[in-house]
């Protein structure tokens, strides 16, 4: 077996080189991986908390769009046919989001339902301009409120005024009592009222004291309470 000729000091230094270059160009690339990623994570902690969850809603709807489209040039009731994919298990909590939907009465949380109440009430305003252009040549500066101005007694409301505001609370009062959230019934729930206005009662005091007093209930479900 030949013996290979020995590495002169010069090939020897080009291997070095090399060496040395290959892992200057293995740094620089890490070096650049390492800010993309730090420019990305930046990135991504600048986006509101939802915006993964808004992200995937986005491509879902898009999805189900494109879906729908494809379904109508076919031919085929899109609806009927996303039934026949899904099973019996989605299609019963969807059907709890529609019922609970309609409960709710059209808005999901105490911001819409004010809007909603104050796009009402400013849809009922009539303002009158002739009354208005008097007050303002009368009361000059004062109409505006500046810093300066003592209001008390400046302004005196008309009686249809005042009985129109009444009626719009008398209005809102009766609206109110006739108004009862729907809620869903669940059959697994334990049976402990004996009327409607027993279960709310015994919601009410689940809501505040039931974390202090599940240990003693269960112990008399057990038997075992002292």
């Amino acid at each position: 077996m030949s013996e290979q000729p020995a590495k002169t000091a010069a090939e020897k230094l080009a291997e070095r080189m090399s060496r040395l270059k290959d892992l200057h160009r293995k740094r620089n690339e890490a070096r650049t991986q390492n800010h993309q990623a730090v420019v990305a994570e930046d990135k991504r902690n600048k986006l509101p908390a939802n915006w993964e969850a808004r992200k995937r809603k986005a491509d879902w709807i898009l999805s189900d769009e494109k879906a729908r489209e494809e379904a109508k040039e076919k031919g085929i009731d899109y609806e009927r046919a996303k039934l026949l994919q899904m099973d019996a298990l989605t299609a019963e909590k969807l059907s709890r989001k529609k019922k609970k939907g309609v409960a709710n009465n059209g808005f999901g949380d105490f911001e819409q339902a004010t809007i909603k109440q104050y796009n009402s009430l400013v849809k009922n305003i009539k303002p009158n301009m002739e009354a208005y252009e008097e007050a303002k040549e009368k009361l000059g500066p004062a109409f505006y409120g500046d810093k300066n101005a003592i209001l008390h007694g400046l302004h005196k409301d008309k009686k249809e005024a005042v009985d129109r505001m009444v009626q719009d609370l008398q209005k809102q009062a009766e609206k109110r009592a006739k108004f009862s959230r729907r809620r869903t019934h669940n059959d697994d729930a334990d049976i402990d009222f004996i009327n409607d206005k027993n279960a709310k009662f015994n919601r009410k005091l689940e809501k505040f004291y039931g974390e202090y007093t599940q240990e003693i209930k269960q112990n008399l479900e057990r038997g075992t309470a002292l």
